[in-house]
């Protein structure tokens, strides 16, 4: 279904640049998930494969009533396409999309304790300076980790916690 998902975020993605309104469409695709995850009614009823894709694009329409036209017509097309139940995915391709456009970095910060956000800050800077890119940080907490930090982006991750360096040392003895 990536495939799939990728298509349908690509053709939303390029119409969007196309009108200029790249972050207005990111914004309300971002309220729909929220909404997805706040009501798992609509969520049950999108996934449902017994409900005909009429009646879920229906559904969509009225749940999209005030939203732009652009999104509106596409979540009505997707409806009918019988695509409901990806569009949780979709949105991430979506996003996925932008962040390439803007040449966004997104990473996964997970340290053993929580930073301030002065810390935190400084660990990003050191990112972008390193990636030339601007970054967008999520950060975790695992305690287990008892210190240090992993770093995830994309398919690359940099493990510099306690936990990784021990689990390293372990494997060279046993190896060893």
């Amino acid at each position: 279904m990536a495939v799939v998902a990728r298509t349908y975020a690509k053709a939303l993605f390029d119409a969007a640049k196309e009108q200029g309104r790249v972050d207005e469409v990111r914004e309300e695709l971002q309220e729909f998930v929220t909404t997805l995850h706040e009501v798992p009614e609509l969520d049950a009823l999108l996934r449902n494969p017994q409900l005909d894709p009429p009646a879920k694009a229906e559904a969509l329409a009225a749940v999209m009533e005030g939203a732009d036209e652009l999104v509106r017509n596409f979540f009505r097309l997707v409806a009918e396409k019988g695509r409901a139940p990806v569009i949780e995915e979709i949105v991430g391709e979506y996003e996925e999309l932008v962040a390439a456009e803007e040449q966004i970095l997104k990473v996964e910060l997970t340290t053993a304790f929580e930073l301030d956000d002065k810390e935190a800050t400084s660990i990003v800077e050191q990112i972008e300076k390193a990636s030339g890119r601007r970054v967008e940080a999520m950060r975790s907490v695992d305690p287990d980790l008892v210190g240090g930090l992993v770093l995830r982006a994309g398919s690359l991750e940099v493990d510099s916690s306690v936990r990784g360096r021990l689990d390293r040392l372990r494997r060279e003895l046993a190896a060893g």
